[in-house]
């Protein structure tokens, strides 16, 4: 055997190896900073152990910034990949968009002007996907400041957030943005779980420069209201859930972001959490994305 087929044998090997006993495996979407090469990928088995996958998906051509934070990925009924990003740090009033059937090849990107009629909108951060099957359709959540708008605490006017959502079935024609979640603070970074029928979890961040943690609010719609906001169950300075359905519970994920790193809580009722820092293991420069649970062929083909 040469050298070239046995280093692909070696390759299988190990592929097979990973995935032989499991249906299904966990994508982890990813960036660098300082942002500009685009979506990068972790892969994981069984939702605790990433690996990275080194390559780069889709490169940022969209924006005046023209670079990828916060890449936000589901996958479709129809088995097409979606994905949404932060553009702008500041100064822009929309994300961008592209899709994939098979995360190699994707859709030419668009710039989704959502916050437009906002004319003094400062950013559109963090788009967060989530499908609602039971409306057939597609809520894309974000924050965004608009000054003066809001009460606020210690925060600048310029850094006075609240979160704001679209809906879509198409990705080609969208509602007008309403105002999702006022919880009388600063927030970012919010995530939608639905764990039942009428049973939905928002996981957020709380901005405020006392808090700039994490914290859970419950509802019976993805719409909300969202109700009983909890206290934190992060330290200072985290930000940046993600969101893994685990055997036994929920995995949930942050950007400990003054000390490097990745934490992660684990709970099974979003009301008694578990630190799992020790229990996870995510690569380094790894930030801000999303979990997705997809079939395993998937990554094994993005591996080979």
């Amino acid at each position: 055997m040469s050298k070239k087929y046995f280093i692909y044998f070696v390759v299988f090997l190990f592929v097979a190896g990973i995935f032989s006993c499991n249906k299904k495996a966990y994508l982890f979407t990813s960036f660098h900073e300082p942002a500009n090469e685009g979506l990068r990928m972790l892969f994981s088995k069984d939702g605790y152990h990433w690996k990275t996958m080194d390559s780069i998906y889709l490169k940022p051509l969209i924006g005046k910034d023209k670079i990828m934070r916060d890449p936000s990925m589901l996958q479709g009924p129809d088995g097409t990949f979606h994905l949404v990003w932060t553009t702008e740090w500041k100064g822009g009033n929309g994300f961008g968009y592209a899709s994939s059937k098979n995360l190699n090849n994707w859709s030419a990107q668009q710039y989704i002007p959502v916050m437009q009629k906002e004319t003094t909108v400062v950013n559109v951060w963090a788009p967060e996907l989530f499908y609602d099957d039971e409306n057939k359709q597609f809520i894309i959540i974000w924050a965004s400041t608009i000054p003066f708008k809001f009460e606020k605490g210690e925060e600048a006017e310029d850094n006075n957030h609240r979160m704001y959502y679209v809906t879509t079935k198409d990705f080609k024609t969208f509602s007008d943005a309403k105002l999702f979640l006022d919880p009388k603070f600063s927030v970012i970074d919010a995530v939608i779980v639905k764990r039942a029928a009428k049973e939905y979890v928002l996981v957020l961040k709380d901005n405020t420069r006392p808090e700039r943690n994490i914290k859970v609010a419950f509802a019976n719609n993805p719409m909300g209201p969202w109700k009983n906001i909890s206290k934190p169950f992060t330290e200072k300075f985290t930000e940046g859930p993600a969101v893994a359905k685990v055997k036994d519970g929920y995995l949930i994920y942050y950007d400990v972001y003054q000390n490097k790193k990745y934490g992660a809580s684990f709970t099974k009722d979003f009301k008694i959490f578990i630190k799992a820092d020790s229990l996870i293991n995510v690569p380094l420069n790894h930030k801000h994305g999303t979990i997705v649970l997809v079939r395993k062929k998937i990554v094994k083909h993005l591996l080979n």
